[in-house]
């Protein structure tokens, strides 16, 4: 063998031992084992057999895989943010770098909505949207998820009640009063419609577990647990700002934007497919969700999704 075989030889060697398996056993596989190709390794055949349309008419297909591709993106959200949470070591460079990640990928799902808004016909989009009735996008859990890793959970509290909510109230507290329980629960009689009675019944258990883990290690609590000097990184303060306003501004306004050409086509709204408020719980003026506070000035935050 040449000096660069034997090391890898012997690096395979050591690889294997070290988890208590023998690493010829292992080398022979390998005289078996089929090539990979890229079919294989990404799944294809399995990813284009996902869209199963419930009409005949066309658009419903970009319909579903516009959906199906926002879901994918924030599986790969996820993964950048729980790199953060569970890093013992946390430097401003890292957090600054995985937040600029995020940000790419939530500046893909803005720019992205144009295939929504303009890509189909609001005819056919009029039609079909009536089979998905009582579904609706509202039901992302990863998009939820997303919120309970990124901030406080008190930031995501219905701004109509945020300033009577202390910070250690209980997770089931905090989650009736979720600010997107206002696309179907009655506050006054805390009846749901079945959107929401639906969402529940399939990850209500898991948002309240959720929302404990997420208690220390979300964004925003990592962050003011880094020193002062730290948290005033320009580059950081920058990743946060911009995370911040292109989730709960930018492809809010341009999830909104979209929503209002079709359930909004001559100046007369139409009832979400979930039966959802949809205008009441998307504006960020509105509800003026912020994840980063502290990084935005009072005059910013008072005037929070104004002015787009």
């Amino acid at each position: 063998m040449t000096e660069k075989q034997e090391k890898l030889h012997q690096r395979i060697e050591e690889k294997f031992k070290a988890i208590d398996q023998n690493p010829d056993v292992h080398l022979e596989g390998l005289i078996w084992a089929k090539p990979i190709t890229y079919w294989d390794y990404i799944q294809t055949d399995a990813l284009l057999n996902l869209q199963t349309q419930r009409t005949t008419l066309p658009d419903e297909m970009v319909f579903i895989m516009y959906h199906q591709i926002n879901e994918l993106l924030f599986k790969m959200i996820l993964w950048e943010i729980d790199q953060v949470a569970s890093n013992d070591n946390l430097s401003p460079a890292f957090f600054s770098e995985k937040l600029n990640r995020v940000s790419r990928y939530f500046d893909m799902l803005a720019s992205s909505f144009s295939i929504m808004q303009n890509g189909m016909e609001t005819e056919q989009y009029l039609k079909f949207r009536n089979t998905l009735t009582p579904a609706s996008g509202f039901q992302s859990a990863q998009y939820r998820i997303i919120e309970f890793a990124s901030t406080e959970a008190i930031n995501l509290v219905d701004n109509r009640f945020r300033k009577d909510f202390e910070a250690n109230a209980s997770e089931e507290k905090i989650y009736e009063h979720l600010y997107w329980q206002a696309a179907g629960k009655d506050h006054h009689t805390g009846k749901k419609n079945t959107l929401i009675t639906n969402f529940e019944k399939r990850y209500k258990k898991m948002f309240l577990q959720k929302l404990v883990d997420y208690r220390s290690t979300n964004l925003y609590t990592l962050y003011k647990s880094l020193p002062i000097e730290a948290q005033k990184n320009p580059e950081l303060v920058q990743a946060m700002r911009h995370f911040d306003k292109t989730v709960n501004i930018t492809w809010v306004m341009a999830h909104y934007y979209a929503a209002e050409k079709y359930l909004q086509p001559d100046g007369k709204a139409v009832e979400a497919t979930g039966g959802s408020d949809w205008k009441k719980y998307m504006l960020p003026k509105y509800q003026r969700r912020i994840f980063f506070p502290s990084v935005w000035s009072d005059d910013e935050i008072a005037h929070w999704g104004e002015n787009i």
